[in-house]
């Protein structure tokens, strides 16, 4: 159906972009471009290789995970996608890869630090990783329980989604998020990079110091504050 073309042809382009990022390999990762006004969201079909993706073949499911369109299954990660979108209503995008660096520090069960101004130019706070699940959870419906591992790590650090647009997965991986599928991926190459900087920083100074308040505050409002002025 014509309705669900724009969306499909958004998660097509926005899927293409993440091997060309050197985001993933293989059939790894997945973006999801949601149409809120219809209740549903276009995501990658599960386990087919970049290559070989279409507009056509982009999956179109609702809010609670069910398919709505589609010959192919969507991807395995469809319900956590449908869970961030169900519970945060400001976001129009979701991004999920296995990026090196990124998938590292979640791997480690570490928080990134903010080490530098690249990061504070993005957000305020260290990368946060979501503990990982307990047995029954797992046991589960898993990919449910992935969407709300996410969204209980950010209450109980009393985070903003809309400020935060990015998180580690414990012993999984990356998710970002914006409120289009250019800014998701923009924020998986820069939580990716972000990932990369701050390993790098700790083989040169392991006991390298946190950004000062100060700097992290002046870098961030000058992108995202009242009076920010970077950009045209």
């Amino acid at each position: 159906m014509k309705k669900y073309l724009a969306i499909q042809e958004e998660a097509y382009h926005a899927n293409k972009q993440l091997p060309e990022l050197g985001l993933v390999m293989f059939t790894f990762g997945n973006v999801s471009v949601a149409d809120r006004s219809l209740g549903v969201f276009a995501i990658k079909p599960s386990g087919v290789p970049y290559k070989d993706l279409s507009v056509r073949k982009m999956v179109i499911v609702d809010f609670d995970g069910k398919l709505v369109k589609g010959d192919l299954h969507p991807s395995s990660d469809t319900r956590t996608h449908a869970v961030l979108y169900k519970s945060w209503g400001n976001i129009g995008a979701i991004v999920h890869t296995h990026s090196t660096y990124a998938t590292a520090w979640a791997q480690a069960q570490l928080d990134i630090p903010i080490y530098g101004t690249t990061h504070a130019d993005h957000c305020t706070n260290d990368i946060p990783f979501a503990a990982p699940m307990n047995d029954d959870m797992i046991k589960g419906d898993y990919e449910y329980e992935t969407g709300l591992q996410i969204i209980n790590c950010f209450k109980e650090r009393k985070l903003s989604y809309e400020e935060t647009e990015m998180i580690l997965v414990g012993h999984h991986a990356p998710f970002t998020w914006g409120k289009t599928s250019q800014k998701a991926v923009y924020n998986a190459a820069v939580l990716e990079e972000i990932a990369k900087m701050a390993w790098l920083t700790r083989q040169i100074n392991p006991d390298a110091p946190r950004l000062k308040e100060q700097l992290i505050k002046k870098h961030y409002e000058r992108k995202h504050g009242p009076d920010s002025y970077y950009g045209q």
